[in-house]
């Protein structure tokens, strides 16, 4: 098995499917599979998602909203997801654990490193929402986070392409696709698959960083035997 504990950071656009926002009841059942055969074959999961398909920070600033409120309510986006996902996923036949950063004990549980690290060695999927609890952190950056404090022995980032290039395949086709980069280069090269923060805390931790698109058929369990396209992003 070439990643035990892993990581894996999904996008809330991810989730969205064909229709850009919010949930989409197929695509969120084909990624609970892919996710339940994952565990299935041994590997031990958490996931941290994104919000972006109900609200990114970011757009909160055109709107009127200050930096703070405008991530808060992306927060509570991510939060939404983790619920959907954590019900996805023990449909799929796998027990799974929703935990936010921020807590909503109503909700889910609240995040606690000991706590989420006994569900992992207990065989559930530990699902992440809320970010970092903060403000001004994209939720990249708090998938480096979660991944370094839990020990994870890789980080698999979701994206709408097959692995990091030059520059945006869909805008310009004769970018030049990488299969193996460092940390170092990636930052340097100021490459936009993770933001500098996110890929500096998974350098200091050692984790190795593997981009893949999470649109393809089996794209997990693919990206984690290392039979389908990726980019390894390594210390």
């Amino acid at each position: 098995m070439r990643f035990k504990r892993v990581l894996i950071k999904l996008s809330g656009e991810a989730l969205a499917g064909p229709g850009g926002s919010g949930l989409h009841g197929e695509t969120l059942t084909s990624i609970a599979s892919d996710i339940a055969s994952a565990a299935h074959a041994g590997h031990e999961i958490a996931i941290v998602v994104g919000g972006g398909n109900f609200f990114r920070g970011v757009q909160g600033l055109s709107k009127g909203l200050d930096r703070p409120t405008a991530d808060s309510i992306g927060m509570l986006g991510t939060v939404m997801n983790a619920l959907a996902l954590e019900h996805a996923i023990d449909a799929a036949g796998v027990p799974a654990r929703a935990m936010s950063a921020v807590p909503m004990p109503s909700l889910c549980e609240s995040y606690a490193r000991k706590r989420a690290l006994d569900h992992l060695a207990h065989g559930k999927v530990v699902v992440m929402g809320g970010g970092t609890g903060n403000p001004y952190f994209t939720t990249d950056t708090g998938a480096a986070l979660r991944a370094a404090e839990l020990s994870c022995h890789a980080l698999l980032k979701g994206t709408n392409v097959d692995g990091v290039y030059t520059a945006d395949p869909k805008k310009y086709p004769d970018a030049t696709r990488y299969d193996h980069l460092t940390h170092d280069e990636a930052i340097n090269r100021d490459l936009k698959v993770m933001d500098t923060t996110a890929f500096a805390l998974a350098r200091e931790a050692g984790l190795t960083v593997v981009v893949f698109s999470v649109l393809d058929a089996s794209a997990i369990g693919a990206a984690l035997s290392g039979t389908g396209r990726s980019t390894l992003v390594t210390p």
